[in-house]
């Protein structure tokens, strides 16, 4: 299920939203430039380590330098291929714009950051003793997604669902494609818990997380002064 686009209009130009997207892209670029023997390394370095948080003990035995705190805001302007940058900067480009209209680009930048320190905090509870480096915009855009739910509930989205070999377009509510999504991530996340720990993989706690964070803190960051297309 892959959001294509949404048919909702907006007033402003949303230059934060492309202007994260801007930034993803050139990290991304400078993570295939750096030599592949040392590429791992970049990600335990700025990607977000649950372990360096709850063990600083065992962080500092294996080598790691002070700042795990910094790499709550640092992984999530890292991705670990061309498909997870491309996938998460086109779902912020559908949704994000929506959400930055009614906040501004300054109100809707920090709401994003928070949104990804929640996700990120929230992958930290379900997994407080993973050393694998968790990476990507996802946490901070279901924070978007959370928002958008409640600030566009009946707008629509125009959405590919590829069943076997045979594409659909379809176009739902927004409230329906968003309730589906949650769901899907809540049920893997509570899949994951019966898994082996320090298994690598996608980090659902982390979208749930956001998902929540952005549903119950998007107010505090509306601007009264602007209001959606009717």
């Amino acid at each position: 299920m892959i959001p294509l686009r949404d048919v909702n209009r907006t007033r402003h130009i949303p230059w934060m939203v492309w202007l994260i997207i801007v930034v993803c892209v050139l990290v991304f670029l400078q993570e295939l430039a750096i030599p592949a023997k040392y590429q791992e390394q970049f990600f335990y370095l700025l990607g977000f380590v649950p372990r360096r948080l709850t063990d600083p003990l065992w962080a500092v035995q294996v080598g790691f330098p002070p700042g795990a705190s910094v790499t709550l805001v640092t992984s999530m302007f890292l991705h670990g291929s061309f498909a997870h940058l491309l996938f998460n900067m086109w779902t912020l480009a559908v949704f994000g714009d929506n959400v930055e209209d009614r906040m501004g680009p300054f109100r809707f930048l920090v709401f994003y950051l928070v949104c990804g320190i929640g996700a990120a905090l929230t992958h930290l509870v379900f997994n407080p003793t993973s050393a694998i480096p968790t990476v990507g915009a996802s946490g901070a855009i279901a924070g978007v997604l959370g928002a958008y739910l409640f600030l566009f509930p009946h707008a629509r989205i125009i959405t590919f669902i590829p069943v076997l070999f045979v594409p659909y377009f379809i176009e739902l509510p927004a409230a329906t494609f968003l309730v589906m999504w949650f769901v899907i991530q809540l049920f893997s996340g509570w899949t994951s818990l019966f898994m082996p720990p320090n298994v690598g993989g996608v980090a659902w706690w982390a979208h749930v997380g956001g998902f929540v964070c952005g549903a119950l803190i998007f107010p505090v960051f509306l601007r009264r002064d602007r209001r959606p297309w009717r």
